[in-house]
């Protein structure tokens, strides 16, 4: 039982730890650090590059929720069943499906808006739809992720507890 526990708390740690250093550590360095390089296109560069490091992040973000589901339901098959357990399920799999709408939809159509308009999208005019449409999902990706990171808190504190 301890080695799945092991697991769950692990995974549990690297999705938490992940969403929390992308947006405290990771986006603010890479946006300051590349503008300054170069102010003409280091904004530009550095979404991109967030961009592709979001995208692999959601795969582990993927395979920590499958992970974390998993050790679960072991956990209550080899018994004792882990407190609020269909709670607990409810959140992990809430997460995971916010995490794969978040990385397949929303991050889908980031990026076709970006290869529609070949450049920023805040260089577009300030009514233009697709700017507009881009500061929306961007917002969302962010309101997705603190979602997921609420959830991982309330989970990583009932482990706390115990």
């Amino acid at each position: 039982m301890l080695p799945l526990r092991l697991v769950y708390v692990l995974a549990l740690a690297v999705w938490l730890g992940g969403m929390t250093m992308l947006g405290a550590v990771v986006a603010p360095t890479i946006f300051q650090t590349l503008q300054a390089a170069d102010p003409g296109s280091g904004r530009a560069l550095a979404g991109l590059a967030f961009g592709a490091i979001l995208t692999r992040f959601h795969l582990v973000a993927y395979g920590c929720g499958i992970l974390l589901l998993v050790t679960l339901v072991a956990m209550a098959l080899l018994g004792p069943r882990p407190k609020h357990f269909a709670i607990r399920c409810g959140i992990v799999a809430g997460m995971l499906l916010v995490s794969v709408y978040s990385g397949v939809v929303v991050l889908g159509e980031i990026d076709a808006i970006q290869r529609e308009v070949g450049t920023l999208p805040s260089r577009l005019p300030e009514g233009d739809p697709r700017r507009v449409r881009f500061d929306a999902l961007h917002q969302l990706s962010t309101r997705l992720m603190m979602v997921d990171l609420f959830g991982a808190l309330v989970l990583l504190y009932w482990e706390a507890r115990e």
